[in-house]
């Protein structure tokens, strides 16, 4: 049912022609009702008219192009229909563009129709299963209507306005303030419409105002961002505000209803163009005493396309809510091992997207630029961090592909070695013992790969460090992607004008000195070393599709560089980092759960400026240790002058998420491996 009250909701006390233009439009409207979507509601919008309510669940679903056949298909995001409304008979019979009318009162007399356009609302982004990430909502303003005759002098127009502002800040329990030359100009310039006096209403507000419906006062519905799940993958979504002020000039033909919307940071910027929709049209026509006579639909605005994420929404929740919990700064990346896509990417602290929209103030910005833990900062794929020991696993296989070493060799792990005259220490106190390259990495002992790196040299390192995807952008869609940073020898020249010394590849070969990892980078590698060897290019958008379901563009797995590593090498890499885990001489016991064999690698590293220098804390690797679902990336950003550890910091994290997200697997048993309950920090200084 429609109610008069609604459509007439910016009518001043309509004429009888005007009554009979409302029953056209109503009809109009109902016949529009029936070629909709039965999910769709029809809700009031600005001048009287209606639109559908953006589509909020997931539908029918379509199948990706490239997709083979058999293959799940994703989930496809409800559009609206595209069958234009009828136009209402006998309602704004000129629908040519009319000459623009200046707007004094003599020749607002003279007006007849104004053509205006309906911003369309903004395709959704959603998670890999078509849950919305982003959306387009209702926002009600509540607007002052002026009296169309007879003309009021300034001092009566501010009178008037004042007194309604009075009103209203009665009924909604909140000061209202409207400085009096906005005023004037908006009677002046645009008297013959509503002019906004609080923007974007509480459920309670509207309530209040529509059990009052107050005569000169009515609410403003409009399209606006909603970002449903809060902060949740704010720094990948990005935000979106308005592209300008609202209109304050007279009146043109062809004019926004309000202020369109643009994509401004992560998702929403880059893929702005498919969001935007198109634009509808409305005509509203004025009699010659100034009084609305009609108004219609005569194209409805088309919303935007969808853009479909390899985000699990569910997935990103735990991700986020383990980071929260266990870091105040840091980064997890969760990478399907399989085939490269972004499970989940979070960085803390975030921000809240909602808070950008329509705008946020200025106050609000400079709290979240001024916040020394920078939470307007992605670190996940905007920040490189010296990988420290995680970077072992690197060095390990380009000392066994190159022949440096064979997988038997050992080498004493002393508590310190000289190179070049200088002393570097491990990270245990004591001697090791003879070791092999299972054995070093499960212990991460720093004094066997300052050997093994020396005796491999720096030039297969960095061969192999490129393969596995450092140094260079993963090519995600969201701007300004660290490439990080792999020294070569060319950069050594430049930077200190020599190449590779002993010491250097030493500090290399721990992965420290000038080397630089993003997260993402590293959660892809280790994607590659528990899939046995295939480094697929991060994929983060699977395809973008229209609302009535055709796919615009889609992106395909791609293997981006095959490894070639040896089986038997494979094999011992993931034997040392389920030792790693699960062995008592292991660096990430408290990494180890019952729900699934975690394989992994922790890594500590000195970061930043000398005199602000803080630890990165990783723990890096994948789950299920034999046949892997997920690869991860965690780091932890300790404070200035904290001692911090990956296997004390990071690893707890990856372990309440793995046990999350395999919870399911643990009730049908424990996994027999052995599970480290607490193990002193000495044992996991890495």
């Amino acid at each position: 049912m429609i109610d008069d009250r609604r459509l007439m909701i910016y009518s001043n006390a309509p004429s009888r022609g005007a009554h009979m233009a409302i029953s056209n439009l109503k009809s109009s409207i109902i016949s529009y009702i029936r070629i909709m979507s039965p999910r769709i509601l029809i809700l009031p919008l600005c001048l009287g008219f209606c639109l559908p309510a953006p589509a909020q669940d997931a539908a029918a679903p379509t199948q990706p192009a490239g997709q083979p056949g058999g293959a799940p298909a994703y989930p496809v995001v409800p559009g609206y229909s595209t069958t234009p409304a009828p136009a209402a008979a006998g309602a704004g019979e000129e629908t040519g563009a009319p000459n623009t009318m200046a707007p004094s009162w003599e020749t607002q007399k003279e007006a007849r129709t104004y053509v205006l356009q309906i911003p369309a609302p903004r395709g959704q982004i959603t998670d890999r299963l078509g849950r919305p990430l982003a959306q387009t909502r209702i926002s009600y303003n509540l607007a002052l209507i002026f009296p169309t005759t007879p003309p009021m002098s300034d001092l009566e127009t501010l009178d008037f306005a004042h007194g309604q502002m009075s009103l209203a800040g009665t009924l909604l329990d909140k000061g209202i303030a409207i400085s009096d030359e906005a005023i004037l100009k908006h009677y002046h310039n645009r008297g013959l419409l509503p002019l906004d006096i609080v923007m974007d209403l509480a459920p309670g507000e509207v309530a209040a105002i529509k059990q009052n419906a107050p005569e000169h006062l009515a609410l403003h519905p409009e399209y606006q961002r909603f970002y449903p799940n809060g902060p949740l993958a704010g720094h990948i979504l990005g935000y979106a505000g308005r592209s300008g002020r609202p209109a304050d000039g007279p009146v043109q033909n062809n004019e926004l209803l309000w202020p369109a919307t643009e994509g401004r940071e992560g998702l929403e910027q880059t893929f702005n163009t498919q969001l935007t929709g198109r634009n509808g049209q409305m005509d509203v026509a004025f009699d010659a005493t100034g009084q609305k006579a009609s108004e219609k639909i005569v194209i409805p605005p088309q919303p935007g396309a969808n853009v479909i994420t390899t985000l699990d929404e569910e997935a990103q929740r735990i991700t986020e809510e383990a980071l929260d919990k266990g870091a105040t700064r840091g980064a997890i990346v969760l990478v399907d091992a399989t085939n490269g896509d972004i499970v989940a990417m979070a960085s803390t602290p975030c921000y809240n997207p909602n808070a950008f929209v329509p705008a946020i103030s200025t106050e609000a910005f400079n709290a979240l630029e001024d916040d020394p833990n920078i939470p307007l900062l992605p670190r996940a794929f905007r920040s490189a961090y010296p990988p420290g020991s995680t970077f072992k696993v690197t060095v390990g296989i380009a000392a066994l592909e190159s022949g440096a070493i064979k997988l038997d060799d050992q080498f004493r792990g002393p508590p310190s070695i000289q190179i070049g005259g200088l002393t570097f220490h491990n990270w245990k106190k004591g001697d090791a013992g003879m070791l092999d390259f299972v054995d070093a990495l499960t212990q991460s002992c720093d004094t066997w790969f300052y050997q093994v790196g020396i005796k491999t040299g720096a030039d297969p390192i960095i061969e192999w460090a490129r393969k596995m995807g450092f140094g260079v952008k993963t090519g995600i869609p969201l701007d300004s992607e660290a490439e990080g940073r792999v020294p070569t020898q060319e950069y050594m020249e430049k930077v200190y004008g020599r190449k590779f010394l002993d010491g250097d590849v030493a500090n290399f070969s721990i992965g420290q000195g000038d080397l630089l990892v993003t997260p993402l980078q590293m959660a892809e590698a280790m994607a590659a070393v528990g899939n046995g060897g295939t480094l697929y290019r991060a994929r983060l958008v699977q395809q973008v599709q229209t609302y009535n379901n055709q796919i615009v563009t889609a992106y395909d797995v791609e293997a981006k560089e095959e490894l070639g590593i040896d089986p038997k090498i494979m094999a011992a890499l993931k034997k040392g980092m389920i030792a790693v885990v699960e062995s008592p001489n292991g660096t990430a016991g408290r990494a180890a759960i019952d729900a699934v064999q975690i394989a992994g690698k922790t890594g500590t590293a000195q970061w930043g400026p000398k005199a602000r220098q803080r630890d990165a804390a990783w723990f890096v690797g994948f789950a299920p240790a034999d046949k892997p679902k997920y690869a991860f990336a965690a780091v932890y950003e300790g404070e200035i002058g904290e001692s911090t550890h990956g296997g004390t910091y990071a690893a707890p994290m990856i372990a309440k998420i793995m046990e999350q997200l395999f919870k399911d697997d643990g009730k049908k048993g424990a996994h027999p491996h052995h599970r480290v309950e607490n193990p002193a920090p000495a044992e996991t200084n890495d």
